[in-house]
């Protein structure tokens, strides 16, 4: 396999939270490629947000490597993990983190504020008002709705939001971690279906993590963290 191809390598994985706690992931080798749509299943506490975050350089890892787009983000220093992050991993978080004070535009649209990257990749097609609006469309959201604070939409509409801020300046990966834990199913099944739609679009890579195996099924390439933590497992097929 090309290694070129690669937005995502792990080598000789290890990570705890203290050194004399025991270890949370021991990952060989892991690897992701370019325009995957990946599925992770794991059991509540099994790691999958620990892994999520150490993909995102939100943690770094006690031993090993992270190589995320050719770049060794665990051996950066903080302020440039943080830089190199904003402009190249959206997150849709298990909660969604939406800011109550601010309109749905401005929440969508405030990743492009920490990254001069993706705003510009905006500003060569449309302004930052008319793209966060084109998302929303497609994600289901439009009209009236737009000029409704944060705090009265539906969890459903929330999510969409959270993913159109994810997804804004087309960052070149996409993380989820446990999105659709608070809808019914076919809520979850709308919802990922225009979010695969989206990065397809878009040329995103999707890893997207969730304890509900029913969910396995819209994407290309599913694991479970079992797979891969604690023992020798290349995913080479990605």
């Amino acid at each position: 396999m090309n290694h070129e191809q690669m937005v995502i390598e792990l080598n000789h994985i290890e990570f705890r939270w203290k050194p004399t706690k025991p270890l949370i992931l021991a990952i060989e080798k892991f690897s992701i490629q370019q325009g995957a749509r990946v599925f992770i299943k794991g059991a509540s506490g099994s790691g999958k947000s620990t892994l999520l975050s150490l993909l995102g350089g939100v943690l770094s890892p006690q031993q090993g490597e992270i190589k995320v787009l050719g770049k060794v983000i665990n051996k950066m220093g903080g302020a440039s993990r943080d830089a190199f992050r904003a402009d190249h991993i959206g997150f849709i978080f298990q909660m969604f983190n939406l800011i109550p004070y601010l309109s749905i535009l401005e929440n969508v649209t405030l990743p492009l504020h920490f990254s001069r990257r993706r705003r510009e990749r905006v500003q060569q097609q449309s302004s930052l008002q008319q793209e966060a609006s084109r998302l929303l469309a497609h994600l289901g959201l439009e009209g009236a709705i737009l000029h409704q604070p944060v705090t009265e939409l539906s969890v459903g509409q929330q999510q969409r939001v959270a993913a159109a801020r994810a997804l804004i300046g087309s960052p070149e990966i996409i993380i989820a971690d446990e999105p659709t834990s608070s809808l019914d199913a076919d809520t979850r099944a709308a919802f990922i279906e225009l979010l695969i739609n989206e990065c397809n679009a878009a040329g995103n890579t999707l890893v997207f993590v969730s304890h509900d195996s029913s969910l396995e099924t819209f994407f290309d390439h599913r694991l479970s963290l079992a797979d891969i933590n604690m023992t020798r497992h290349t995913l080479s097929s990605l």
